[in-house]
């Protein structure tokens, strides 16, 4: 369990909330040592459980509390004679960063012209409004993490959700290594580990609110992406996006349905499909949850589950084992679900879903959500100090904590619509916006930070609308959600006027940034079907395509291949199991033959080019990491992207193919086309602000010298109290942030 001292340590030169924290953990400390059995931390699929008892840690953390509240004088007088004041020399004494995933200049511009974001065009009147060049590719996990750390892909390692295992091809996550306990032992049927499974977050560098935490500066960080597993620090976080569901993955939805195609099979595709068997108004099925990995035969724990169906069909009664019967209207979202699975020895796996009923006639159709980690009960580490999480659900209530929240997969498969998606994301937002409300409140100085992904999720999925002619608007409504987009960037606007009378403060500087801008998804690409066609990947004897992940390929002749949403990888002698390529001079020609030719690579449809840019990465990047990136970053144009067979490893027929899934706006282009925003209340020594040029910004603000390892530049005049102004003509004429609408039409030419 991680050090619930350090938030108390943190917060030393304020008693009086260090007096409430500790009385909340006592509070609930003491809460859960009447009711609870022998916990269980649930690691991932096949990493088997870490046993701590609950009343050890429990007990544990009490005491910490106790010695807090003995010891904090003297921590007090010892920090003031040692360490002095952290602040002395600071710029401002507080920063709040409101992070909006995928927030695009453009839209933005746009909508402030139309009059629709007011408190933004205060902002940008007041303070500056600039384009945020993105990170190198403009994939959030690698932005985000230059956002964490300061630094290039090159330097933190993070070049794409996914990356290639050198050994065997398949894929691997990017961010967490996730392994079981090597030591075990068997008892009867069951398997008990003697130690902890491992959980690594794979980024490298630091992250610079650490560098605070060291300096005694408190942070609380709230959502980030790529922070799980939480790395300890002299502050509070809650983990953001790849924090995985209960059953170890990404996010694996549940579809109940009474419907079945003619082999009696679902008749639909994704996610954890069941056929329901209805006995009048009786449905008995049951809750797939996370492999039981305690005992030795395995196997998934399971929930018995009985819905019953309304005599008027407007509704169904759930009843799930361990909780609370519940009714779920039509068309209507349950609250949060506690799902309890027990696995044996008396352990419990605490999870937590929502339910969305789409029909009751002619068939049964409901839609259960990623189970998603309790943060009451976290069966992962989601949080630092562990407690936390704990304190913010005994605050608001339950919240999601997957880190792809937003089912966006759900939609793309259809099993639910629009509206379904639309309300399940906005009553993300809100969980979402009490946290940072609840953070701003606690911290009078020190850092916030807060993202929000909601801005990001429903770009990708209503994009479509914005463009009468996208592929993906066939056979699905046109005009219902057409406001949707516009909508969540007023939710945003209306959050700024909340706050507004707390960031105005004059020792207070408020920025809004996003990690990247929005573009059109109208057509993918398949590379790896286009480097078969030419030469560079090779199928074994009497295949033309192949399925997922490479299947068929035969790594003795292919020397090139995709995998994931951002770059190509040559299959490199020495680095990769069956490499063919050799280091040097072949490996350099090959690096240019291909970068030319895919520069000219023209869409037979349009007529136009798909990349507008590649890039070496040997070339583009220096740090330490540099061999791992895909050698090529493919950056494409407006209305491109690796098709969805490619980002699987699958080659296919053709290489282009229009894109049909509701996911239909991208950001995975050349970054030049899709730079963040940057919104600040102060003034900014340079028009061109880097999102790599943020945390070190803001080490400077507080009067901390800057790390020497990070590349940004201090992008805040001498006097960071000063307001910058705003002109929308110069905005424009960035050639960053084009308008939506030319955008738009650019894309869709």
């Amino acid at each position: 369990m991680t050090d619930p001292a350090h938030p108390a340590r943190g917060r030393a030169l304020r008693p009086r909330r260090l007096l409430v924290a500790a009385g909340l953990g006592l509070a609930v400390g003491l809460g859960l040592l009447l009711g609870a059995s022998p916990a269980d931390a649930y690691i991932g699929p096949g990493a088997g459980f870490a046993f701590v008892g609950a009343t050890l840690v429990l007990l544990s953390t009490l005491l910490l509390v106790v010695v807090i509240l003995l010891t904090w004088p003297f921590t007090l007088v010892y920090r003031l004679i040692r360490i002095g004041n952290p602040y002395k020399g600071a710029a401002a004494t507080r920063v709040v960063v409101l992070g909006l995933d995928g927030l695009d200049p453009g839209m933005t511009l746009r909508l402030m012209r139309e009059g629709r974001l007011p408190h933004f065009q205060k902002l940008a009147e007041r303070g500056v409004f600039r384009p945020l060049d993105t990170a190198n590719p403009s994939i959030s996990p690698v932005a985000w993490s230059t956002f964490t750390t300061g630094v290039d892909a090159s330097r933190h390692a993070i070049y794409d959700f996914l990356t290639r295992d050198p050994c065997t091809y398949g894929p691997m996550l990017s961010s967490t290594d996730i392994r079981a306990a090597g030591k075990v032992v068997n008892i009867g049927r069951y398997v008990v580990p003697l130690e902890k499974p491992r959980i690594k977050l794979l980024q490298k560098s630091q992250a610079f609110w650490k560098l605070l935490g060291d300096r005694h500066i408190f942070s609380i960080i709230q959502r980030v992406p790529i922070t799980f597993p939480p790395v300890p620090f002299r502050g509070l976080l809650l983990s953001g996006m790849c924090v995985p569901d209960l059953r170890g993955s990404q996010g694996t939805f549940s579809f109940y349905s009474t419907a079945q195609n003619e082999h009696g099979h679902p008749a639909r595709t994704g996610g954890e499909q069941t056929v329901l068997r209805r006995q009048g108004n009786r449905i008995r099925t049951r809750i797939v949850g996370p492999e039981n990995s305690l005992l030795r035969a395995g196997g998934r724990m399971t929930l018995p589950m009985t819905i019953d169906v309304a005599a008027d069909r407007q509704g169904v009664r759930i009843e799930i084992d361990g909780s609370e019967p519940f009714d779920l209207p039509l068309r209507g979202y349950s609250p949060w679900v506690k799902l309890v699975f027990r696995p044996g020895l008396k352990v419990k796996v605490h999870g937590i879903a929502r339910f969305y009923l789409n029909s009751v006639e002619p068939d049964v159709d409901l839609y259960m959500t990623p189970i998603h980690i309790d943060p009451e009960n976290p069966a992962m580490p989601i949080s630092h100090p562990q407690i936390y999480s704990v304190y913010l659900a005994k605050m608001q209530g339950p919240f999601a904590t997957l880190g792809l929240a937003e089912d966006t997969w759900a939609l793309n498969e259809r099993v639910i619509d629009e509206k379904a998606f639309f309300e399940q994301a906005m009553a993300i937002y809100e969980e979402r916006e009490r946290m940072f409300l609840d953070a701003l409140g606690q911290t009078k100085k020190g850092l916030v930070t807060t993202v929000f992904d909601t801005t990001d999720r429903v770009q990708h999925m209503f994009y479509r609308y914005l463009d009468p002619t996208h592929p993906a608007n066939a056979g699905k409504d046109t005009t219902e959600w057409a406001d949707a987009i516009p909508q969540v960037y007023e939710r945003a606007d209306a959050l700024l006027g909340k706050v507004w009378s707390e960031v105005e403060r004059p020792d207070t500087v408020f920025m809004v940034i996003s990690d990247h801008g929005f573009t059109n998804f109208r057509r993918g690409v398949n590379l790896n079907t286009w480097l078969r066609e030419n030469g560079y990947l090779a199928l074994k004897p009497g295949h033309e395509t192949s399925g997922e992940w490479f299947e068929h390929v035969d790594w003795s002749r292919t020397r090139a291949f995709s995998l994931g949403l951002t770059g190509m990888f040559l299959n490199r002698k020495g680095r990769e199991a069956s490499g063919i390529v050799r280091e040097g001079a072949e490996y350099r020609a090959l690096v240019a033959e291909l970068s030319e030719k895919l520069e000219e690579l023209v869409d037979p449809q349009t007529g136009r080019h798909a990349i507008r840019k590649v890039r070496a990465t040997a070339e583009t990047f220096d740090g330490p990491y540099r061999l791992d990136a895909p050698d090529l970053l493919i950056g494409y144009e407006g209305g491109y992207r690796n098709s969805w067979e490619c980002a699987t490893g699958a080659v296919t027929g053709s290489v282009f193919s229009d894109n049909t899934r509701s996911w239909s706006g991208d950001h995975c282009v050349d970054p030049d086309i899709v730079p963040g925003v940057f919104f600040c209340n102060r003034r900014i020594a340079t028009e061109r602000p880097r999102l790599i040029d943020i945390p070190l910004s803001i080490l400077e603000l507080f009067g901390q010298k800057r790390a020497r390892y990070m590349q940004g530049d201090m992008i805040f005049a001498a006097d960071a109290r000063v307001g910058g102004g705003f002109d929308p003509k110069r905005l424009d004429q960035s050639g960053a942030a084009p308008g939506a609408q030319v955008r738009l039409e650019r894309d869709a030419a």
